[in-house]
């Protein structure tokens, strides 16, 4: 019997309706007599209106307050409508519901009065946007005749660590999964469990990071070692490019988790990079499938690399260029590691990394909302004569991804030859040590262009 874990978020869980097609698609497995867990995601839209609100009750806003409660309430009031066509059902998810959004406007109206948004209350509020959205899956599931058991994640077994925000779960959690959620599966139940959210051993609710219910379903499919985990999104798989950038851009068959990993840092909005791990470590495959399209196969996510020389190209926009240079060749290490060091204290990111064989200079690209902490650091940190800094604004970096280029000759030049066509300049270069990816740092106003050269020199514009 077939088993497996499947996130709905984004375009499927939009309103009523895509809420309905969602469990339909969960309902046809079932009926196929596949074993399924279904993770979900709040609404769209609604973790970013919680965070507004959460701003706007931070600023003693109560009446922009009481307005987003009423339309959160009128929102989900309507997907109850379209999810279900029972009436007694439908009355008494609402009931459940309504108890939920009368619990959240609680919290925003204290946290209005008091005047401060701790880590703790930011991760409390959000919890809502799926506790909400996950009862609705959960009633519109029963409706349709599928048999199924509404849980939060921390039901579910999922237990972390109290880092707020971007929690992590604890070795003990897979072990509860499976205690918590085998006994449903064995008796053909569903979990639908909030995707997003988990609590410490404490009980109180923590989040695994935006994006956290791809980790979510990884984490309980790699506990449950189901057959695929499968992530509805609204496009046809991975795609070679951002379509919206790359008009010829085509769905990957397949991809390594690695290869995955590498577009999710460089900025691809594929998966959350957390999520790889779970599945990675028991070997679970991922499958990235079109909720409007489910008869495509979409991208399967695997171990195991194709022989590509280049599967996908990634651009991260608004970044900056630091350059530190006239360090003593003496000294050159020492202050690299310690100007490293000072960039990762002040939570700086950084993107990409290239320093000259001498290693008396070296290029950092970070995102350009980091640049003024980091330089203020550096001044702070370094004597004047120790370093010299320059730097500059208005830098988008590209990713060039995949496991085929590894230890061949000539993909180097091929991408810069392209580049170099085009007419644009090339600020900064650096391989990644795995030779999954080189990445190259050009001017913003030219980074579409050099993406769309190189995506054509290596083919990917052809359907393969």
């Amino acid at each position: 019997m077939a088993s497996y874990v499947m996130k709905f978020g984004g375009s499927c869980v939009k309103d009523g309706s895509s809420v309905r097609r969602s469990a339909e698609i969960v309902r046809d497995y079932v009926e196929r007599g596949c074993r399924v867990v279904a993770v979900v995601s709040a609404l769209s839209g609604v973790t970013d209106g919680i965070l507004e609100a959460l701003e706007s009750a931070e600023r003693g806003r109560e009446d922009y307050v009481h307005s987003f409660i009423e339309n959160l309430r009128a929102r989900h009031e309507n997907a109850c409508m379209e999810a279900m066509g029972k009436k007694d059902l439908r009355k008494s998810v609402w009931e459940m519901v309504e108890r939920e959004i009368e619990e959240f406007g609680k919290l925003l109206s204290i946290t209005a009065y008091l005047r401060e948004v701790t880590p703790r209350i930011r991760d409390y509020a959000l919890s809502f946007g799926e506790r909400l959205s996950t009862r609705i899956f959960w009633g519109s599931l029963v409706d349709q005749g599928v048999k199924a058991e509404y849980l939060t994640g921390w039901d579910a077994g999922i237990i972390t660590n109290d880092d707020f925000g971007s929690a992590k779960p604890l070795g003990i959690t897979y072990q509860e999964v499976r205690r918590k959620l085998g006994p449903l599966l064995e008796k053909g139940i569903v979990p639908v469990v909030t995707g997003f959210i988990a609590s410490t051993p404490d009980g109180v609710i923590t989040t695994l990071g935006r994006g956290g219910s791809d980790y979510t379903a990884t984490i309980i499919g790699a506990a449950l070692k189901v057959d695929e985990i499968i992530l509805w999104k609204d496009v046809d798989g991975i795609m070679t490019a951002d379509p919206k950038l790359v008009p010829e851009a085509k769905p990957i068959p397949r991809m390594s988790y690695d290869e995955v990993l590498e577009l999710a840092y460089f900025g691809a909005k594929v998966i959350h990079p957390g999520a790889l791990e779970p599945a990675s470590k028991e070997n679970i495959p991922i499958r990235v499938k079109n909720f409007y399209n489910p008869s495509i196969e979409g991208t399967l996510i695997t171990g195991m690399a194709e022989s590509d020389t280049v599967k996908a190209l990634t651009m991260i926009r608004d970044a900056a260029i630091i350059l530190a240079s006239g360090i003593g060749a003496s000294e050159a290490m020492n202050a690299n590691v310690k100007l490293l060091d000072l960039l990762a204290r002040i939570g700086a990111q950084v993107i990409m990394v290239s320093q000259a064989s001498s290693q008396a200079n070296i290029s950092i690209a970070l995102p350009r909302e980091d640049l003024k902490k980091a330089l203020k650091a550096i001044k702070s940190e370094f004597a004047q004569d120790e370093i010299k800094i320059d730097y500059e604004e208005g830098i988008c970096v590209i990713a060039v991804i995949g496991s085929g280029m590894r230890g061949k000759p000539g993909v180097a030049a091929k991408i810069f030859n392209a580049v170099a066509a085009e007419g644009i300049n090339i600020k900064m270069i650096a391989q990644g040590s795995s030779e999954l990816n080189i990445s190259f740092a050009v001017k913003e106003e030219d980074g579409v262009k050099a993406l769309r050269a190189v995506h054509k020199a290596f083919g990917l514009n052809v359907t393969r």
